[in-house]
């Protein structure tokens, strides 16, 4: 590796600091697309509802077991710095749909295995990631084209998507619950804004509580506080409840100077603690007042409050974090008040009922059948914290495709069948270009078989066979057809109810060629070395020198 050294009448003159590692030209592509590839093999054998999974330790021997490729990349401690590029391919797609993430990944791995072979035939990168661009925009019109439209009202497409999303995942057995749960939950947050359809997904709150099993998961019609009632002598249960919101504290008021109060007989001083006491008195009677039997606080409740909340047939919660204050007000209509003078009853909110319950010996608090909550919970239940943490990421990965697919109002088959209409007319389009650009559009086109090819591995299906398959359906103009991975059959998708969010598939492509073409772009790594309080003997930038092999 040259080290950044130039010749100057025969003395040699550092430019770099010394310990730093360079690698120029084909090297450092090389090296790029290497730790780009691994990270690719590394969820590869996640995709699909064969897919298996990956048990990650971390150094304090956390165990995460999952296939969600995001998480993977998350808890993988990667260092390369192209292989961090991969990792926020995945991160941007779990951000912008929740879904696809090891598409994505696969695709950018894939597309960059593709570009290092047209760089061995001395192909300008800059021609390549042209290619790839104009490559990209066709994908995107074939996707747009052969997307199906979905509606609101359309339960049973609603379940296949949030169903796909959640097939291959350790939550697969129930399945079915989990997804009506899930097209539930999102069918009661959305929205019509300026004449649109909007979900917004963090109005769907998600809990989860180890006990019961996996069946067991239920969707509550408001908001489950992860609270106990504060004082023991307060109702346990409140039906038709008036729900008041507060932020501020219910103590009485420190000064916000530095105030100095001297009390110097005895007398002054039980003056002093009646008014102190007058004063939550009053606070109390605020919310007496206001009518309401219900009080969540953002802050604390002084044990004097408390006491007299409790005389007043008053249910309370205090330290309720922020979140769930705004998830109370979307649920019950309630509005949050900072200043406990200014509370009226417009401020209050309703819900049929407000009742503690202990779940798997822990008390929380159930504020249910609102008349119309912009707001939900998701009880996730199962027999392990594993169990628990997948049936997480599976009722995610649906909640959100279900939302991105009502967001757009479109969907596509699944089983690899948008991928090998793109491939196929892809290979169409780069015949109206010549030379070195043609070739880097037809490697695009390859690189977008990745999918259905390793659906067919993952399975232990033969992929050679079953892409061949592919291509000659697809060449008779049967565009939604994809593999079916149960049977080996390549089938129609649209008919078997494997669908997913078009919105998935157009990210994915989006994110992994922009990735593949900023890696490709890459000339010359120069990496400090490493402090020496990080420890070991090895100054050299992390998988710079030595392989990818360290995961």
């Amino acid at each position: 590796m040259a080290n950044g050294i130039a010749q100057l009448g025969g003395q040699p003159i550092l430019i770099l600091s010394e310990g730093t590692t360079r690698s120029k030209g084909k090297e450092a592509q090389k090296n790029n697309i290497a730790a780009a590839k691994a990270v690719a093999d590394a969820v590869r054998t996640t995709l699909g509802p064969k897919g298996m999974d990956k048990m990650l330790v971390d150094s304090l021997g956390d165990v995460v077991i999952t296939n969600d490729g995001a998480t993977i990349l998350d808890e993988m401690q990667i260092e390369h710095p192209a292989a961090k590029m991969m990792t926020e391919v995945a991160k941007t797609q779990d951000k912008e749909v929740g879904d696809g993430t090891t598409t994505a990944v696969i695709l950018a791995g894939e597309l960059l295995r593709n570009a290092e072979n047209l760089l061995e035939k001395e192909i300008h990168p800059t021609v390549i990631t042209k290619g790839f661009r104009a490559a990209k925009q066709k994908a995107l019109e074939i996707l747009e084209k052969m997307a199906h439209e979905v509606k609101i009202d359309d339960d049973k497409l609603l379940l296949q998507i949030a169903e796909t999303a959640i097939t291959g995942k350790s939550a697969e057995k129930a399945s079915k619950e989990l997804a009506q749960t899930a097209v539930k939950a999102v069918k009661k947050v959305a929205e019509i804004k300026d004449g649109k359809l909007v979900v917004d997904t963090e109005n769907i709150k998600i809990e989860k509580k180890q006990g019961g099993s996996m069946n067991d998961t239920k969707m509550i019609e408001g908001v489950l506080i992860d609270k106990e009632v504060v004082h023991s002598a307060m109702p346990r249960r409140i039906e038709k409840a008036k729900i008041a919101l507060i932020d501020s504290e219910f103590e009485v008021k420190k000064t916000e100077t530095d105030a100095k109060i001297d009390i110097d007989s005895p007398d002054k001083l039980q003056a002093f603690l009646e008014a102190e006491e007058k004063m939550l008195r009053d606070m109390v009677q605020k919310v007496i007042d206001a009518g309401a039997n219900v009080l969540f606080c953002q802050k604390g409740i002084d044990d004097v409050a408390q006491h007299y909340l409790a005389k007043a047939g008053i249910l309370a919660a205090r330290r309720v974090k922020q979140s769930d204050m705004k998830a109370l007000a979307r649920a019950t209509g309630a509005k949050i008040v900072s200043n406990i003078n200014e509370l009226t009853k417009d401020d209050l909110g309703y819900a049929g009922l407000v009742e503690e319950r202990k779940v798997a010996g822990d008390e929380m608090i159930f504020v249910e059948k609102c008349r119309d909550p912009k707001a939900v919970t998701i009880l996730i239940r199962g027999g392990t914290e594993h169990v628990i943490d997948e049936v997480e990421r599976a009722m995610e990965d649906a909640i959100k495709g279900v939302a991105a697919a009502l967001e757009l109002g479109k969907i596509v088959p699944g089983g690899g069948a948008p991928e090998m209409e793109v491939a196929m007319a892809v290979r169409k389009y780069a015949d109206k270009f010549k030379g070195r650009e043609q070739l880097a559009i037809l490697a695009f086109a390859d690189a977008m078989e990745v999918v259905p090819r390793s659906l067919a591995e993952n399975a232990g299906h033969d992929p050679i066979d079953k892409l061949a398959n592919l291509r000659s359906e697809h060449d008779k103009g049967a565009k939604s057809v994809g593999l079916d991975v149960f049977s080996g059959d390549v089938k129609d998708m649209i008919r078997q109810g494997v669908v997913e969010p078009l919105k998935i598939k157009l990210q994915a492509i989006k994110s992994a060629a922009e990735a593949a073409e900023m890696i490709l772009r890459i000339d010359d790594v120069i990496a400090a070395s490493k402090s020496s309080s990080s420890g070991g003997p090895s100054s050299s930038p992390p998988g710079m020198g030595g392989g990818m092999g360290e995961y």
